[in-house]
């Protein structure tokens, strides 16, 4: 068991350089007495929403706990608490360094572009080595104390059971992470533009503006924590799902203690690489910013592949076979040369969403062309643009299927997938650059410092905006192929029941037959069920921020009126109201869409037992999870490609092409950036969590029925 305290450390030396890197950035200046206020105000508002988000989330925490204690065991109930509890610390630690480093970066951004990059990235950084180093932690420690200090077989189903625990708890905490930080910032962003952009004609960021700070708040609790914890969630379920895969498939061979420690392996490795990674992230004399983040990013992904060649050398040997329990044959080589696969589909779909989001590519340009002519040709545009932005990663997802599930089968997608998220560190880090880098921007403006200062801070956020679609396009790529990962985990478990089901062991099981062909009525009716729960959970999300979006313009209109010195600058707007508001707000909005990925399968499986009895149920199931999978793909790409788009062609035109800020184009650009603030940061985010949630709801209710 050598190997794995050396991953348990490998989890370790992120945290410690997290820790490391937080004492470096808070010795950096904090700027003036005004700026310091202001971040204040943000750090008030973003800890009082986080303690009541997690408060909320916690007492429904500790009602599955009990439910899973008594349900399966106390370990696996345990499992569950660790997931929840370390994803939420990985968000919530994250949220506190960035709204600490955003003042920061405004005050390094007076003196020069470099310095401004400095402390806005490796704020981000301590994100991304939190969230990798935590979520190994998680699941390697869980394996560790259940294998080692309880002394249970690497294979057993107790095993099993907490270690898929532990990837609900992740994903509980991300869902309900993912949706209220995207009401509440979605909210905020909304009706704090529609009042005073398009009402009251003042600037982004305008102190005058009453929802100006639950803005800023807003960027922190839902593109920092929110994203941490999707990340942290997907990266945990990712490396349990792909263990189970390990677990069934190597079940009773001398190779089951290596294909268990692989994927944990592969995580471990590649810390270390993106930690060296960051240290690459300089700007060079051509200041181009996102290529100082990517120097980053390839050094990363360039290191990692070595490191990962080293593991599967060291730990299954190039020339070694494994042959499964399904009688399927590959080499360590195989397995590599699908991480690499992982690698490539990485890049790609990094590229991809650049183009579709970059302001120097088509798309975008075409947007803001298009908002020359009114707000209805920006809107039809900007659909156009996110519906086509469907299809190549689309294609280049078919793709990595096929090639990897050539080499090495279901366990070579899990590898491959696995060897995506062990770039997650760095990947989190490009993503929590940008709240930085907007709050920078918003505190530079309302502190009234000089306009070459916002210039630098301008050209921070932009590039951060583009950073922030690039990595929710690899967290939806990465998702897609998790959740894939976990259907083929559901499939092959349930396989397994059925086979080993006998009068003392899985006697649910018994007389149990799968038919997952479309002549089934069960299984079309389970796809199109599925199918239906991404569309309906993004309504939900979409209506909820339009309900908030609405409580801010209207309490935004109140201040205006009632205090008309606002205006004036000779009276103060009462900042917290609006904060509190949301708070509340976003709260009470995201319990009911987040509990419809976790009951649907529970309530789905049920119904269809008592019509047709458990082989359709399950059968039903299975196509449910995958009907899931396929159109909550496409419709969060759509979303969060389409809304990046939208945000950057009105930042196109604001930067002086199609008349500037104040024009026509400018005016229909902020509807359509409006249009699509709660795709790209609230539905479209969520539903990756949504998708990982519904499948391994189902992987526990099997372990459930397997316990009667």
């Amino acid at each position: 068991m050598l190997p794995l305290w050396g991953i348990i450390a490998a989890s370790a030396l992120s945290i410690v350089y997290g820790v490391w890197t937080i004492n470096s950035i808070m010795k950096a200046d904090a700027g003036t007495p005004r700026m310091r206020e202001i971040a204040g105000a943000i750090q008030e508002g973003a800890q009082a929403y986080l303690t009541r988000q997690y408060t909320t989330i916690g007492a429904v925490g500790v009602v599955i706990f009990i439910a899973l204690a008594f349900l399966l065991s106390l370990p696996v109930a345990a499992g569950f608490a660790v997931g929840a509890i370390l994803s939420g610390a990985a968000g919530f630690i994250g949220m506190h360094v960035s709204v600490r480093a955003n003042v920061r970066t405004a005050q390094a951004a007076s003196r020069s572009l470099a310095g401004g990059l400095d402390i806005a990235f490796r704020s981000g950084a301590v994100t991304g080595m939190f969230v990798a180093g935590l979520a190994l932690l998680s699941v390697a420690g869980t394996f560790a104390v259940l294998t080692v200090g309880l002394g249970h077989a690497a294979g057993d189903r107790e095993v099993i059971d907490a270690m898929v625990a532990l990837g609900f708890g992740a994903s509980l905490i991300s869902i309900f992470a993912r949706l209220g930080g995207g009401i509440f910032t979605k909210g905020a962003d909304v009706g704090g533009d529609l009042v005073g952009k398009v009402e009251a004609g003042i600037p982004e960021d305008d102190p005058r503006n009453p929802a100006t700070i639950a803005d800023n708040v807003g960027d922190n609790v839902g593109d920092c924590a929110g994203m941490a914890a999707d990340l942290f969630e997907t990266y945990a379920v990712t490396v349990v799902a792909t263990m189970v895969l390990a677990a069934i498939f190597f079940a009773g061979t001398e190779q089951l203690g290596a294909a268990l420690l692989y994927p944990l392996a592969i995580c471990a490795i590649c810390i270390p690489t993106s930690i060296a990674g960051t240290f690459f992230v300089r700007l060079g004399t051509n200041g181009s910013i996102m290529g100082a983040l990517y120097k980053g990013l390839i050094a990363t992904a360039a290191m990692s592949l070595v490191g990962v060649a080293l593991v599967t050398w060291g730990l299954l040997g190039f020339g070694t076979e494994l042959t499964t329990t399904r009688g399927a044959t590959f080499t360590g080589l195989d397995l590599l040369l699908c991480g690499v696969a992982g690698l490539v589909v990485t890049g790609l779909i990094v590229w991809v969403t650049e183009y579709y989001t970059g302001t120097d590519f088509r798309p975008v340009k075409s947007i803001a062309q298009s908002s020359v002519t009114g707000h209805g040709t920006n809107v039809i545009q900007g659909i156009a643009v996110s519906l086509e932005s469907t299809a190549l990663p689309a294609l280049i997802i078919i793709a990595g299927i096929i090639v990897t599930y050539s080499l090495a089968g279901l366990f070579g997608i899990a590898i491959a997938v696995t060897t995506m998220l062990a770039l997650a560190g760095m990947v989190v880090a490009l993503d929590a650059f940008g709240p930085v880098t907007d709050n920078a921007g918003g505190i530079a403006e309302m502190a009234g410092l000089p306009d070459e200062v916002r210039h630098t801070t301008d050209a921070l956020d932009a590039v951060g905006n583009t950073t922030k679609a690039v990595t929710k396009g690899y967290a939806i790529g990465s998702a897609g192929l998790g959740a894939l990962v976990l259907f083929a985990a559901y499939t092959e478990d349930l396989n397994y029941f059925i086979s080993n089901a006998s009068a003392e062991r899985f006697s649910y099981f018994q007389g149990v037959t799968l038919d997952f062909s479309l002549a089934n009525p069960f299984v079309v009716a389970g796809l199109l069920f599925g199918g239906m729960l991404p569309y309906l959970f993004a309504s939900m999300g979409m209506t909820a921020v339009g309900r908030a979006a609405g409580a801010v313009v209207e309490e935004v209109r109140r201040q205006f009126r009632e205090k008309p010195g606002i205006m004036a600058g000779t009276d103060r707007p009462d900042y917290g109201r609006a904060v509190d508001m949301l708070t509340r707000a976003a709260i009470r909005e995201m319990i009911i869409p987040s509990l419809l990925p976790v009951l649907s399968p529970i309530i789905g499986y049920f119904i269809i037992l008592a019509i047709a009895g458990k082989s359709a149920a399950f059968s039903a199931l299975g196509a449910m999870l995958l009907g899931v999978i396929v159109t909550g793909l496409f419709v969060a790409i759509s979303m969060t490609a389409g809304g990046g788009a939208w945000d950057n062609a009105k930042k196109y035109i604001e930067d002086g092409h199609h008349g500037g800020k104040g024009s026509d184009a400018h005016k229909a650009a902020v509807t359509g950036d409006t249009v699509g603030d709660p795709y790209k940061d609230t539905a479209g985010p969520a539903i990756n969590p949504m998708i990982k949630i519904t499948n391994i709801v189902a992987l526990l209710l099997l372990a459930v029925l397997a316990h009667l």
